[in-house]
């Protein structure tokens, strides 16, 4: 777990913007299930692009520049993997190995 809060500037990164997809997608899939039927990597896009643009947004970026939006859009999948990554690591974390020992 992070020591520290949240700040524009860490969510603008890979680290920040994935764990905050992540926890935001772990809090609120199952309300959207019930009202739309999206499927979870998806979401996670959206969650994702929503959080870059903001982190560029809040960072001074200009928000009529449409490359931002495209940019927020390609780097929401790179932050979807990841966030999908750490639920991986949630449900079944690594086992620690040990020699000659069963």
């Amino acid at each position: 777990m992070p020591d520290n809060l949240f700040t524009f500037d860490n969510l603008g990164n890979l680290a920040g913007a994935s764990l905050l997809t992540y926890l935001i997608v772990q809090y609120t899939k199952s309300t959207l299930d019930m009202f739309i039927k999206i499927p979870t990597d998806l979401y996670a896009v959206g969650v994702g692009s929503v959080i870059l643009a903001g982190a560029q947004l809040a960072a001074g970026g200009n928000p009529c520049d449409w490359r931002l939006y495209a940019l927020s859009l390609a780097n929401g999948f790179m932050v979807a993997a990841t966030a999908g990554k750490l639920n991986d690591a949630a449900l079944s974390p690594p086992m620690l190995k040990t020699r000659g020992k069963k």
